[in-house]
């Protein structure tokens, strides 16, 4: 899933792109894409976009008092193309890339959200007003980059959990998922299992490694023309289980999951110790 780097990254490369334009029609293309009602998302119609922001992993099109929230979810792409592009309606079960919702613009171009696989999970909000106010947006942490080492330390202290759901909780702290928490974790030398509440002293190295992380990623995401592929992210540990840990060549290890992989360095985060591959095990700092 795009993680606060990419959206970032995107978000400004729409905003290049399309800020300025009249938006002339909007479509939903599947049933489920669209997650409000009111007000109708046909009502920015005739307005200009004045920019795509970011929340957390959501992007943001502002026209005014009226913006459209976009979550990609795991598929999703957020794409300008041609005015006809996305016309044909997808068909159900097809697992390529298929348009679900469409953004047409008075320049004759389009903006197309496309998601792959058979399920639909990328979303669309309608929102009047503040958007930060209201969902999906209102429930959402601080932005990883924006926290300081005192509030790190006491949301550490307030949340009671494993440090990688710590990273991964949007509720907590915004933007990250699992590739940047496996590095963010992996950057600090800490162990993704380690529990929160012990953890306050250690609330800089976590803000130093998450500002590592996030800069390092977000430089490569603004030198490419589109968002990246998961391969071609930067990182040490995720995705490369078995591989040679770049900071002192120890073979890098992994717990699977059912949706997802934790990676990490034995080396550098617990001391030597390997944590057994399965989801009942318990790993303290």
């Amino acid at each position: 899933m795009p993680e606060l780097p990419e959206v970032q990254a995107h978000a400004e490369r729409l905003t290049a792109t399309l800020a300025g334009l009249e938006l002339t029609g909007f479509d939903a293309l599947t049933f489920s894409v669209l997650k409000t009602f009111a007000p109708p998302p046909d009502a920015p119609l005739g307005r200009e976009l004045q920019q795509v922001g970011r929340r957390g992993k959501h992007l943001l099109l502002a026209l005014g008092d009226l913006t459209y929230v976009v979550h990609l979810m795991q598929g999703g792409r957020l794409r300008v193309g041609a005015a006809g592009d996305g016309r044909a309606r997808p068909r159900g079960g097809r697992r390529g890339a298929q348009p679900v919702a469409r953004w047409s613009f008075a320049d004759g171009r389009a903006l197309l959200l496309t998601e792959a696989g058979s399920e639909r999970r990328a979303g669309v909000w309608m929102i009047a007003g503040d958007p930060l106010a209201a969902e999906p947006l209102a429930g959402l942490g601080p932005e990883a980059d924006d926290v300081d080492v005192p509030e790190m330390a006491a949301m550490l202290q307030a949340h009671s959990m494993r440090l990688h759901t710590f990273l991964r909780k949007q509720q907590v702290i915004a933007g990250l998922g699992r590739r940047l928490a496996n590095e963010v974790c992996h950057t600090a030398g800490l162990s993704p299992f380690a529990p929160t509440g012990r953890l306050a002293d250690d609330a800089g190295r976590l803000v130093e490694a998450i500002g590592a992380c996030v800069t390092q990623s977000l430089a490569v995401e603004r030198a490419l023309d589109d968002m990246s592929a998961s391969r071609e992210r930067p990182g040490g540990v995720h995705g490369r289980t078995g591989q040679p840990c770049p900071a002192c060549q120890d073979s890098v290890r992994a717990v699977e999951y059912r949706g997802y992989t934790v990676n990490y360095c034995a080396t550098c985060q617990t001391g030597g110790k390997v944590l057994a591959d399965n989801t009942t095990s318990k790993f303290l700092k």
